[in-house]
């Protein structure tokens, strides 16, 4: 998830004791509980997206085509039965070999009726076939648990990527208060004959660049929103904030990190994905091998024909047979030999796509476990830093009223108060996310984490 780190810029002047006491409520303004019309929460955005989502909606059509290998490798063992029909009408024109004999034109109608059957006995390369089909139907499920999975990150991601920017342009909104408060301030000091005029020219400097962030803060929000609807396919006015008690307290089963590996080696969709096509190529070595093997076929077979020739005019033929047809390939300009060395080379890259899979999920695991492990120590130390900063505003304000500070020292400490007020959001968030996303790579149901992860809406 892309977090947009703004600049949070300075202003000169006092700042009003109730700017502050706004400012300092906005670390919380994401996790009040509260029912607002309008809004669209966190499971209703997600069974939204369950439903409406193209990657997943696309996932479920390639499963349901894949699905369908199974029987259509059962058929290849059922047996087949045609019939053929024909009927021709002929013009013969008898030569004699003698000259003293005119050549004599005749018609004649003929016809074939042909019923077969044909099952197969003994064929190793369909009952590979079946197999392989059991697999790649595995391989096309774990391939739609895996876009579940992914839709739950993509999806929460998109939720608090929005959440955060609107956290942002709340920042930015009050601190364009502040500035405005200052400048005014320093137009009246300067028109009182207290102050100077560089106080005046440099808030204006902050409170147009200000503009300028409100206005790329607003189109963040609105960019984030968007993203959000296009998983969902609805339009949105707005998301509900995230109960901080939610973000905060939800605990995981208490596991290790190892525990955590083992369990995502053993129900990850991306590994019983790989695991099925790997598989699927050593079967493939098996058909190629089974190319060198007698196949054997049970026929049956009823013919009926009419005038077949000229020398059987007008005569009705009926021929049923029945019996076993053996194929035993012997030379096939070592084509055969060539497949069995391809089959074995792709069995090769699938073992160590395989392996390569593994490794990286170990790898994606550890980092999300290391992200909820530390998570809450990262909301703590910037909690504790908040309250630091809020003392460092306080006795700014009290010393440049006393006459040792000045209006940048004020400035300067609450320019870094919004900052600590940034980055608790944003860890705060992670956290949040990092228990999604272990979640979903263990293989592991995630609504649980996203039943009650957002104020009631209306």
């Amino acid at each position: 998830m892309t977090m947009v780190m703004p600049s949070f810029s300075v202003v000169r002047g006092r700042l009003p004791a109730l700017a502050l006491f706004s400012c300092s409520l906005i670390a919380g303004l994401s996790f009040v509980g509260h029912s607002m019309a309008g809004v669209l929460n966190l499971p209703q955005a997600y069974a939204l997206a369950l439903e409406r989502d193209a990657t997943l909606r696309a996932a479920r059509a390639g499963a349901t085509a894949a699905n369908e290998q199974l029987p259509q490798a059962v058929g290849q063992w059922r047996p087949n039965v045609s019939l053929s029909a024909s009927r021709f009408n002929n013009n013969l024109l008898r030569e004699p070999t003698s000259t003293l004999t005119t050549p004599t034109p005749e018609q004649y109608a003929s016809y074939n009726q042909t019923l077969s059957l044909r099952q197969p006995v003994l064929r190793k390369p369909l009952w590979d076939n079946l197999t392989q089909a059991r697999f790649r139907v595995e391989d096309a499920q774990a391939g739609l648990d895996r876009e579940v999975q992914n839709l739950s990150v993509r999806l929460v991601g998109a939720y608090l990527e929005n959440l955060l920017s609107q956290d942002q342009l709340a920042l930015v909104q009050v601190q364009h208060k502040l500035i405005t408060s200052q400048l005014d301030a320093a137009q009246k000091s300067f028109a009182a004959g207290s102050g100077i005029r560089t106080d005046i020219d440099e808030a204006q400097a902050r409170l147009d660049l200000n503009k300028a962030q409100t206005v790329e803060a607003k189109l963040q929000v609105e960019m984030t929103l968007r993203q959000l609807e296009a998983i969902i396919n609805q339009p949105v006015e707005r998301l509900a904030p995230l109960k901080a008690s939610h973000l905060l307290g939800l605990k995981l089963e208490d596991r290790s990190l190892a525990d955590w590996i083992a369990l995502a080696e053993a129900q990850s969709p991306e590994i019983k994905s790989m695991q099925a096509r790997l598989e699927v190529a050593r079967l493939e070595i098996a058909k190629a091998q089974g190319a060198h093997l007698p196949t054997l076929d049970a026929i049956a077979q009823v013919m009926r024909s009419g005038s077949e020739n000229v020398l059987a005019l007008n005569s009705n033929y009926t021929n049923r047979l029945i019996g076993l047809q053996l194929n035993l390939p012997l030379y096939s300009g070592g084509l055969v030999d060539s497949s069995v060395r391809q089959a074995v080379a792709s069995f090769e890259q699938a073992q160590e796509q395989l392996e390569a899979t593994r490794r990286d999920l170990g790898v994606r695991v550890h980092r999300e476990y290391r992200g909820i492990v530390e998570g809450p120590l990262r909301i703590k130390a910037q909690e504790q830093a908040l309250v630091s900063a809020d003392q460092w505003v306080i006795s700014s304000q009290r010393s440049y009223q006393a006459g040792n500070r000045t209006v940048i020292d004020v400035l300067n400490a609450e320019q870094q108060r919004q900052v600590v007020l940034r980055d608790l959001m944003q860890a705060r968030y992670l956290l949040f996310l990092s228990k999604v996303k272990l979640v979903s790579l263990a293989g592991l149901d995630v609504t649980p984490l996203l039943s009650d992860g957002s104020s009631p809406a209306e």
